[in-house]
């Protein structure tokens, strides 16, 4: 194996001393880069050198040579791939030919143009721009690509075309109510609570073959005038959602239905976005419904459906927020950072005040497919439970008519029910011992918000033909009892007969049903 070295150490001495060569030596010089180069590919000279030292080869010998030139080969191959890839990349850095900056400005010139074009009339083929004249702000003409995507919240800083608006959906209401035939509202006056609910139902039933016991429809309006938002929940199918869209049917006003999405994160799901990219405002049709409803009188329903299969409470936060102040003209909501001259009539300032005649219908449904919704919300929301299919009946055709019935009336028929049908302060002070009770066993208070709502809801229920005395579980049930489920079970167990105990002797073994049901219920969850 010795030859076999040997020969290889001439070989690799003949390749690196013409690699060498090719550095060390002046380029005029006969050994210079040129000679370097054959000298390190001279087939003649490797042929010679292995004649030299063949004789004391033997087949492992042979072997290690052959692999040793196949090596060589590689790194010749590698060096040849080099020089060629670094002078290719020096002739196209120094011999082709660079764009001017002229050159670029105009063709940015050209592409802006184009794109404004294609906006303004809903994506035209860019085809069809060539021989458009163009009005186009000059500052924007060499407009780089962090201008176009800056933050919404300089949208005031940014050319604005001025030639329409940037809220598309709104500005098209606008002119509906302004035009020479804007519609016209007619409403139904002389009605009260329990004649609306009772016609309601009949409707309902001929008309959409929905069936309703009263005491749903009770509960639906009784909500109406105890919050902006109301929370349908039980299993699929028990017609949720039908409800609410049948009822703005029932009221000649069409309910807007609103499909969640898992994706649904922040307020833009509810009120839309500005697109600083195309100076456009992407209006929802929540939004739509909102504004529209500043125009009307009418009664405005808009279902949020499925509304758990996301958070409620990041997507809906803000609304809860704004409904919770007492003063209505404080209802506003903040649309972009500042207002444009073609904004809407009711967005001044980037702001729109929120309507009162519109209300919330979230349906839900409680299942491993969804998210459980928070306390928070149930707090500020009125639930009803929809758990069983109606039971069939034969309507009544004189009192299955509907009618539009303005949120003024409405408001007026709460308002009127909640002075004449007043919570007794003898069921007043029993809920306030009542509390005590549940704070001292339960270790829970039940705070001022359902107060209030206890003292809106129950008077109107009894107004659409219940008794107080049901409106009142309903609350305990619904509201209070509710809580129950955020408690360790194991721990309550003891306490629960006792509470059953209580109301039996406070309010009577015939009463407050519903909220035994609901105690009995969490005992066999043990």
């Amino acid at each position: 194996m010795g030859a076999a070295f040997s020969c290889l150490g001439a070989l690799f001495l003949q390749f690196i001393g013409g690699i060498l060569n090719i550095f060390v030596s002046p380029m005029d010089s006969v050994g210079g880069i040129f000679g370097g180069i054959f000298e390190s590919i001279n087939v003649v000279a490797y042929v010679r050198i292995i004649s030299m030292y063949s004789g004391g080869l033997n087949v492992g010998g042979w072997i290690v040579v052959v692999l040793g030139m196949i090596l060589m080969v590689a790194l010749i191959g590698a060096l040849v791939w080099v020089a060629v890839h670094y002078i290719s990349k020096f002739v196209r850095r120094y011999f082709t030919k660079k764009p001017l900056n002229d050159d670029l400005i105009a063709e940015v010139r050209r592409l802006q143009k184009e794109l404004a074009y294609a906006y303004k009339k809903g994506f035209t083929a860019p085809g069809a721009l060539i021989d458009e004249p163009i009005a186009y702000a000059p500052s924007t003409a060499v407009a780089t690509t962090a201008t176009a995507t800056a933050s919404a919240s300089d949208d005031s800083t940014d050319v604005k075309d001025t030639s329409e608006s940037r809220f598309y959906k709104l500005i098209e209401i606008d002119k509906l109510y302004q035009s020479e035939n804007p519609p016209i509202w007619e409403f139904k006056d002389d009605i009260n609570l329990e004649e609306l609910c009772d016609n309601m139902r009949h409707w309902l039933c001929k008309e959409r073959k929905l069936f309703y016991e009263p005491k749903t429809i009770r509960l639906f309006v009784s909500a109406l005038a105890t919050t902006r938002f109301i929370i349908l929940q039980g299993i699929s199918g028990t017609g949720k959602t039908s409800l609410p869209y049948a009822l703005g049917l029932f009221l000649e006003n069409p309910t807007t239905i609103a499909s969640v999405q898992p994706s649904w994160r922040d307020r833009t799901e509810i009120f839309g976005y500005f697109n600083e990219f195309t100076k456009r405002y992407n209006e929802t049709e929540i939004l739509k419904a909102m504004y529209e409803a500043r125009w009307s009188d009418s009664v405005f329903l808009t279902v949020i459906d499925e509304a758990n299969i996301s958070r409620i409470e990041y997507y809906f936060a803000e609304l809860l927020s704004i409904y919770e102040l007492p003063a209505r003209e404080n209802w506003i909501v903040s649309l972009t950072s500042s207002g444009w001259d073609t904004d809407p009539k009711f967005v001044e300032k980037g702001q729109m005040k929120l309507p009162e005649n519109m209300w919330y219908v979230a349906t839900i449904n409680n299942d491993d497919s969804t998210f459980a919704v928070s306390d928070k919300v149930y707090d500020r929301a009125i639930p009803i439970n929809i758990n069983s299919k109606g039971i069939k009946f034969t309507p009544d055709d004189e009192k299955a008519k509907n009618y539009k019935v303005s949120y003024k009336k409405l408001e007026e028929l709460f308002a009127d029910a909640q002075v004449k049908y007043k919570v007794s302060q003898e069921n007043i002070d029993k809920f306030n011992a009542m509390d005590d009770y549940v704070i001292e066993h339960f270790r829970l208070a039940f705070g001022n918000r359902i107060v209030k709502q206890l003292n809106e809801f129950v008077p109107v229920y009894v107004a659409c033909g219940g008794t107080e005395i049901d409106g009142l579980d309903y609350i305990l049930a619904n509201k209070i009892l509710r809580k129950f489920e955020s408690l360790n079970l194991n721990y309550i167990r003891d306490e629960i007969d006792g509470y059953i105990d209580y109301l039996n002797v406070h309010f009577g073994e015939e009463n407050m049903n519903e909220s035994k049901e609901y105690l009995n219920r969490l005992k066999k969850l043990f």
